[in-house]
């Protein structure tokens, strides 16, 4: 969430999308190429599923169906996560990557133990928005809306249950894992948080010429569960945790 120095360069705040980049980028091959580690209850690829992972940029971004929040708390969640992994000059953000679809899908399954934590949460962030700047949470301006993320992560925000700093840093460890996921989860949509950081995608094997010193691997746009080393014959679920 970066603001402007006085000479036009930008800086970042304190929820700054460098610092989360500096979480992610050691990680984020680890856990792109292990599905088992992101969903516990998910279930294994159907064709409809599978063909999203390969839909055009236009049809992966579409607005869907929610699954598990309210229409008002999917507003304020992808407010949240537009601020903090936000579209900027590096390229897009959460917003693009849907990981607030990411999350709603989760709470159905792997996260469902967070549903009430992110009722609560959604709820008491705009009722500190509404006090503290005159507006619910999604209504704000980028500015102000930086400004109550901070309060949070300094955990200054009031209402919250067991406390600000909690819940802030629960939406962002999810903002981080629907950016940058395996697409099969519902988010990376359009393989835009790999994109990020420069992960190549799931490779098995990695050629010589790949292991040079300056030598960028060609992208795999393929998600896990579309390589038959991740799925087993005769009805099994593959590996599905």
């Amino acid at each position: 969430m970066p603001n402007e120095t006085d000479d036009g360069r930008r800086a970042p705040r304190t929820v700054s999308r460098r610092n989360l980049f500096k979480q992610v980028a050691g990680a984020a091959a680890a856990f792109s190429a292990t599905p088992s580690v992101v969903s516990a209850a998910a279930e294994p690829p159907t064709p409809a599923a599978a063909s999203t992972l390969e839909a055009p940029k236009s049809q992966a971004t579409r607005l869907e169906a929610l699954e598990t929040l309210t229409a008002v708390e999917a507003d304020t969640l992808e407010a949240i996560v537009a601020r903090l992994i936000p579209t900027d000059a590096n390229g897009p953000g959460a917003t693009e990557a849907r990981a607030a679809h990411y999350i709603d899908r989760a709470l159905t399954g792997p996260l469902r133990g967070s549903r009430g934590a992110y009722a609560a949460g959604l709820a008491a962030i705009d009722a500190y928005a509404q006090s503290a700047k005159g507006a619910v949470f999604a209504k704000l301006t980028a500015p102000d809306q930086d400004a109550v993320l901070a309060d949070m992560e300094k955990n200054i925000a009031t209402g919250f249950s067991p406390n600000a700093a909690t819940f802030f840093n629960l939406v962002r460890t999810h903002t981080i894992q629907g950016t940058f996921c395996d697409p099969y989860y519902g988010g990376n949509a359009d393989f835009v948080g790999w994109d990020l950081i420069g992960y190549p995608g799931l490779r098995l094997v990695v050629t010589a010429d790949e292991q040079r010193l300056n030598v960028q691997a060609k992208p795999v746009r393929q998600s896990a569960y579309a390589d038959a080393t991740f799925t087993m014959k005769g009805g099994s679920h593959g590996h599905r945790p």
